[in-house]
């Protein structure tokens, strides 16, 4: 068995691709993770190849009643009554950002199969993958869940699910091998939300007015994006003031047009913003403060070639 394979990630696109090659999922609003399941243990590896099976204990309880040797690619998430992924609720039931409590609120939604019982499946096309994988797991309603495929007109999907409050969908080439990166996968938003690096900010008495964001250009560089004002309660204005002034620093880290009541940031602190789309200058539009992320937690700073279209 692999020790881990790293993640095919979905390219975010404006609208649904088109075509019989395509598959569909809801894109579910959670920590993505990998469950190793080996003879004597169960690992849960986030993403970035954090190990925090601990952390989900229902989710491992049911992988070690598997009885196979596999490895699931999936989504772990808290639902509401609805069925819908709430991150909030997942952060809340994890103590919080880069929380350590377990919980076991959450399940996991398997979307792939990429080993099972000495076979490396890799290789093998999507739609076989995942007739393997409900063969493993079912369809039942306990901590590991079948991730359902809808077949048929994407944009169809795509508008039940932001009309729902889904947060959107994936598409996925039926007829491709699991390549680790950015490859086949791609996801549409009904409202984007992605992390971003604070590099400024502006005060208004003893809590923030506002942060500059930046985003990723290169592998090393940033660029900025914009503002966000709004999302944030007087406690966590204020809170975030301490944490920032903690990282004052007196030039700016990245090139950028600002007032003179900005200050500057060492560019450690990702947060989460919501926003509707991009100006064509490459701003954030609409954007909306969601929370604090840090690196353990999944944040991916925003790249800004994400945007562009692979079809």
């Amino acid at each position: 068995m692999p020790r881990r394979i790293e993640p095919c990630i979905p390219v975010l696109i404006n609208r649904p691709p088109v075509g019989p090659q395509w598959a569909f999922e809801v894109k579910w609003d959670g920590y993505r993770v990998a469950v190793h399941i080996e003879p004597d243990r169960v690992r849960i590896l986030t993403k970035n190849g954090h190990d925090w099976t601990d952390r989900f204990p229902a989710i491992e309880a049911v992988a070690r009643s598997l009885g196979v040797t596999a490895i699931l690619d999936g989504e772990a998430v808290v639902v509401d009554d609805q069925g819908r992924s709430d991150f909030n609720a997942l952060l809340k039931a994890l103590g919080g950002r880069a929380g350590k409590r377990g919980s076991d609120e959450v399940i996991l939604y398997a979307f792939d199969l990429l080993y099972v019982d000495g076979r490396d499946l890799q290789k093998m096309e999507l739609s076989s993958r995942r007739h393997l994988l409900g063969n493993l797991i079912g369809e039942g309603q306990g901590a590991i869940r079948f991730s359902e495929e809808m077949e048929g007109d994407g944009q169809a999907f795509f508008d039940a699910a932001c009309e729902y409050g889904l947060e959107g969908i994936v598409g996925k080439r039926r007829d491709r091998p699991y390549r680790s990166g950015r490859a086949d996968w791609v996801k549409i938003k009904c409202k984007r939300r992605d992390a971003f690096i604070v590099v400024g900010y502006e005060i208004s008495g003893s809590s923030i007015r506002r942060l500059l964001l930046a985003a990723r250009k290169d592998e090393n560089d940033l660029v900025y994006v914009g503002s966000v004002g709004t999302g944030f309660s007087q406690v966590v204005a204020r809170e975030l003031k301490e944490m920032l002034d903690l990282l004052k620093v007196k030039e700016p880290p990245i090139s950028m047009k600002t007032g003179l009541s900005v200050l500057f940031a060492q560019p450690t602190l990702i947060v989460e913003v919501e926003y509707r789309a991009w100006t064509h200058d490459g701003k954030l539009r609409h954007p909306s403060y969601k929370g604090l992320l840090e690196v353990q937690d999944n944040a991916a700073i925003y790249r800004m070639e994400s945007q562009a279209s692979p079809l």
